[in-house]
């Protein structure tokens, strides 16, 4: 018999299982995985980019957008911070606010480990859960394949969401919620790559390796980033900031020379030179790129620009291609799936929930926290950021 059982021993459950012991609760964490953290492991490159400093609630996508405030507000990266210096962690910022560990990813591990160790947790691992029932009179039955029957008077799903199921990722926390009559927002691949149809895409998919910073904009998104040619269609960073964004059938608007006006760069290029015109863009892009976006293209006139002296150009035509360049508008066909995907977009509807102790409204006993839960972050930290913030603030809700 626990007071807390917390189901998924990942950043978040290891967080709030941290919290909740060491407050005097006695808790047990439960994890059908071998190894500890794998998610937490492959962050980063290996470094694990655990937060972001300027995560905000703006950096956050949700059908109930005002619902990550409470918790960000309790638990910001600072106190992450702390928690690192007072583990002697090192780190350092590699980009936009984006904190990576100076050693490895294991730092991280080892450190919600030590603090769940501070707390008493114990530990059922590997141990799945197959079944969560109200126990008679109050509280749950865990009842699990290799560990017999758990029973608790508070259950806490953090098993996270379905991105990267090589990694033992499910969808077993919507499952849950489903059966305790919780409404779930239709879960789908975010931080993603997006594909194209083949026939579409295969002028470019020679292009593959090919990378370069450019503005990307879909529905309410919009962002600076680098972007990198697949060859089943586009990924990097700005790609998978968009794709939390865009929805099947919607266009991706890339500008592929953003912040510089085109057209004007390329008439005022024009004078007393005999410079080609793929010469003149290969100075601003990656020359693979040059080459294939002009193949085909002829200046008006029968001549092929990409062979065609710049000066020889009407300036009408030259403002026609930067303008394509500036708004090159594309419609994805899909994504490239959970497998590929860096997390899950929706779970578990946050109009259900608790906003500051994260608890079902319906249900009580029952808390759900970290990616299950429909808030999603940017790329660069936010995530992680979120799963220490709900942890903590379900931990001492508890």
């Amino acid at each position: 018999m626990f007071d807390v059982a917390i189901i998924g021993a990942g950043a978040a459950g290891m967080m709030c299982a941290a919290v909740a012991g060491q407050r005097g609760l006695r808790v047990v964490l439960v994890d059908h995985a071998k190894r500890l953290a794998e998610k937490i492991r492959i962050s980063g490159g290996g470094r694990c980019n655990f937060t972001n400093t300027g995560t905000g609630p703006g950096n956050f996508l949700s059908e109930n957008p005002h619902f990550c405030r409470s918790a960000l507000a309790g638990y910001g990266p600072r106190d992450f911070l702390d928690l690192l210096r007072r583990h002697r962690v090192s780190w350092h910022e590699k980009h936009r606010g984006q904190l990576f560990c100076d050693d490895s990813s294991e730092s991280v591990i080892r450190v919600l480990r030590a603090e769940c160790d501070a707390g008493g947790v114990q530990w059922r691992m590997p141990c799945s859960v197959a079944e969560i029932a109200p126990a008679a009179g109050q509280g749950f039955e865990l009842r699990t394949t290799s560990h017999g029957v758990l029973r608790a008077a508070k259950v806490v799903m953090a098993t996270g969401g379905m991105a990267i199921p090589q990694l033992g990722a499910t969808d077993y926390a919507l499952k849950v919620a489903r059966q305790f009559g919780l409404k779930v927002v239709e879960p789908r691949p975010a931080l993603v790559p997006l594909t194209f149809d083949a026939a579409h895409w295969a002028p470019f998919a020679a292009l593959s390796g090919v990378a370069l910073e450019a503005g990307v904009r879909s529905g309410a998104g919009e962002f600076l980033e680098d972007i990198l040619f697949t060859h089943r269609g586009l990924s990097g960073p700005g790609i998978l900031q968009i794709s939390s964004f865009w929805n099947p059938g919607q266009p991706v608007v890339l500008d592929l020379a953003s912040g510089l006006d085109l057209a004007q760069a390329l008439i005022e290029a024009k004078r007393g030179g005999r410079q080609q015109l793929e010469t003149a863009l290969a100075a601003r892009w990656p020359r693979r790129l040059a080459e294939q976006w002009l193949r085909g293209l002829d200046d008006g006139r029968g001549q092929p620009l990409a062979t065609a002296r710049l000066a020889d150009i009407p300036d009408k035509t030259l403002r026609a291609l930067a303008q394509d360049i500036h708004a090159w508008t594309l419609t994805p066909s899909g994504t490239a799936g959970y497998k590929k995907a860096e997390v899950m977009r929706g779970g578990v509807d946050t109009r259900g929930l608790d906003q500051k102790s994260m608890q079902a409204r319906a249900v009580p006993g029952l808390y759900f926290i970290g990616e299950a839960v429909d808030v999603t972050g940017w790329l660069g930290g936010y995530n992680f950021q979120w799963a220490w913030a709900s942890a903590v603030a379900c931990g001492k809700a508890l």
